[in-house]
């Protein structure tokens, strides 16, 4: 399976898991707010790969 693939199986059952959570227990609890980071995480991976254009920054001396 190709690195695209696997990302997004990734992405796509972290995002289904907070969605599973929040439902569960509404936005606020431990574990909602700790799947969401693991989310965040794979996203910034996903951009860091995929679109490092978007990762970036200027610098002031730029």
């Amino acid at each position: 399976m190709k690195t695209y693939e696997m990302l997004h199986q990734q992405l796509e059952n972290a995002r289904q898991l907070l969605y599973d959570l929040c439902n569960q227990y509404g936005f606020g609890h431990t574990s909602v707010l700790e799947q969401s980071m693991r989310l965040d995480e794979l996203i910034n991976q996903y951009n860091r790969i995929f679109q490092p254009s978007l990762c970036k920054t200027n610098s002031p001396n730029e």
